[in-house]
């Protein structure tokens, strides 16, 4: 995938740069059996409170269902027909026929061609973009879509580029190596699919201007010291304070400089190596 630059006929084309998407290749039509309407929440929970500030408007976007757990056809092969852009995440999605005449979408990993084919299970080969339990994959293969609990469908490392390290097995767990560079332990009868996820070039993308930023739904994102004192903490004053306190949000939580993780989180357990490199503390 490659990044595309255009001439300077406007100051925002100056500084967009795009992907030219000459990865996605197919030779079908997308799944319209897999597509359906997606409505915008606008950044509001079923209460209409807003909930995740600065969202709202953008482009009218379907939902694509993809097959986050790819048990449901293990051992039956499946020929990749074509790689396509999902608007709802960052990473390619790949179209996928069974055997058996089943159609569906899966996370396409860096490299996936039209026309390789593609199994699930655990008598599947360790090869890209075959679905395994972690138990069955050797040491040192990069793997994404990884499941927390098995059965639950993959969770870990699905945004574009992403991929986690199969790092050993004791006994029953399996320790991989997350993209953060944390270390921990998965049941290894939780999947993982081999390789790396498409799309490695999102990282370089300049949009260029605050018009495409609408586009994709995202609203200015003004300060809080702007506001009024209903609307934000930092809000009021008759200058440009700078908020007369220790930042919050408009909820009046601390955050900057404050870890926001449990003290006690029983996931912590499941830690082997924290991802600044040391041990894992016992509380």
């Amino acid at each position: 995938m490659g990044i595309k630059s255009f001439r300077p006929t406007t100051p925002s084309m100056r500084h967009t740069r795009l992907l030219d998407y000459a990865e996605l290749a197919g030779e079908v039509a997308p799944l319209k059996s897999r597509i359906r309407g997606k409505k915008s929440s606008g950044g509001r929970n079923n209460n209409g409170r807003t909930t995740s500030a600065f969202r709202g408007g953008g482009h009218k976007k379907s939902f694509r269902e993809v097959d986050l757990k790819r048990n449901r056809f293990d051992g039956v092969p499946a020929k990749v027909k074509s790689i396509e852009y999902d608007p709802n995440r960052s990473c390619f999605i790949a179209q996928v026929w069974y055997a058996n005449g089943a159609k569906e979408y899966i996370l396409a990993p860096h490299g996936l061609q039209v026309g390789q084919t593609v199994m699930s299970g655990e008598k599947a080969e360790p090869r890209l973009g075959n679905c395994l339990p972690l138990k069955s994959i050797p040491q040192g293969l990069p793997v994404h879509n990884v499941e927390l609990y098995p059965g639950r469908g993959g969770q870990v490392a699905r945004g574009a580029g992403a991929q986690a390290v199969v790092a050993g097995s004791d006994g029953r767990w399996v320790n991989v190596q997350m993209p953060s560079g944390e270390i921990r332990r998965f049941l290894g009868d939780c999947r993982a699919t081999i390789g790396q996820c498409s799309n490695l070039d999102h990282m370089n993308i300049e949009y260029g201007k605050a018009g495409r930023m609408r586009w994709l739904g995202r609203r200015p994102h003004n300060r809080g010291t702007s506001m009024n004192p209903v609307d934000h903490p930092h809000g009021g004053g008759n200058d440009r304070g700078g908020g007369g306190r220790n930042p919050v949000d408009r909820h009046g939580n601390l955050n900057k400089g404050v870890r926001t993780r449990k003290p006690r989180n029983p996931a912590d357990a499941m830690i082997v190596r924290t991802r600044r490199g040391g041990a894992p503390k016992k509380r």
